[in-house]
């Protein structure tokens, strides 16, 4: 006997059908978006595909929301697709093919000029018009500073106050790059804070800047700045102080004042378009670690 099943879309405003989508992330990926409850909650312009059983189960799911994005100096209005899952004991009936179809044509209808995803599975999204956009991050020596340590202190999204100034800052930031960047992604910046333990946060208040680092070993990895305007590489290692031999810069760094040896990068998942060229983007480039969705 097949289970009948209840297509619903837009349902972030039901508590509990967005709880068995949070159920349905943790249980396939194991994610936990209900951390979004205490950054300001999720997206508010998502808008959720999904299959739900008659027990209220989210069985299937697909996800756009609004990610406005800077190409070589053009803001285009995108789309980013994300929370793409299927319950094991749901899949090979259709059920996500029907979730890629009704949610592209949903974003095409609402007029955006390109998309973009995150995939271990690119094959997938081809036939929908997809494109892999090869990354790399930028690999250098840290700049010399003639600057005094920049006053700087870390930040902790455990605490109230420290997310609301992240917060604002991320709402009226200057994208990383004009090359490629996000123009505006503060839920997944915030959330992926959370999701890896290894990220710092630390904000420059005369600079009004929070950076986004980690260390791995001898190498300082940058991957995102949030400010008005983006300050200079030698002004961001002086606050940060701290010692390495290399630096891994994980966005453009046409903002910096300093550039690096751009090397491909190997991550888990590859990035995808349509709506937009590969070739269109005539540099090398590299979507942000904190605007990964």
């Amino acid at each position: 006997m097949i289970e009948r099943l209840t297509l619903r879309q837009d349902y972030f405003d039901e508590p509990a059908a967005l709880q068995a989508l949070a159920d349905l992330l943790h249980d396939v990926f194991g994610i936990d978006i209900t951390l979004q409850n205490r950054l300001g909650g999720p997206d508010p312009s998502s808008m959720p595909f999904g299959y739900f059983d008659e027990a209220g189960r989210c069985v299937a799911n697909l996800s756009a929301f609004s990610m406005p994005l800077v190409i070589e100096g053009r803001v285009i209005r995108a789309a980013g697709f994300q929370s793409g899952a299927v319950r094991p004991e749901f899949r090979r009936r259709g059920l996500y093919r029907d979730l890629m179809h009704r949610t592209f044509a949903w974003a095409d209808a609402e007029g955006f000029e390109a998309g973009l995803l995150l995939t271990d599975k690119p094959d997938l999204y081809r036939p929908f018009g997809f494109d892999v956009v090869p990354q790399f991050k930028f690999c250098g020596h840290l700049p010399a500073s003639a600057s005094s340590k920049v006053d700087a202190r870390d930040l902790d999204l455990a605490d109230t106050d420290d997310i609301k100034l992240v917060s604002h800052i991320l709402a009226h930031r200057e994208p990383v790059s004009g090359v490629f960047a996000v123009q505006r992604q503060s839920e997944m910046f915030l959330l992926n804070t959370l999701f890896d333990p290894e990220i710092r946060l630390r904000y420059l208040p005369a600079l009004g800047a929070v950076i986004a680092w980690k260390i791995d070993g001898d190498t300082l990895q940058m991957l995102d700045i949030a400010a008005r305007q983006i300050p200079l590489m030698a002004d961001i290692c002086a606050a940060l102080g701290v010692q390495a031999d290399r630096i891994e810069v994980c966005f453009p760094t046409d903002r910096l004042g300093w550039s690096g040896d751009a090397k491909p990068y190997a991550g888990s998942c590859a990035l995808m378009v349509r709506g937009i060229e590969p070739a269109a983007i005539f540099t090398p480039t590299m979507l942000s670690p904190m605007a990964d969705f």
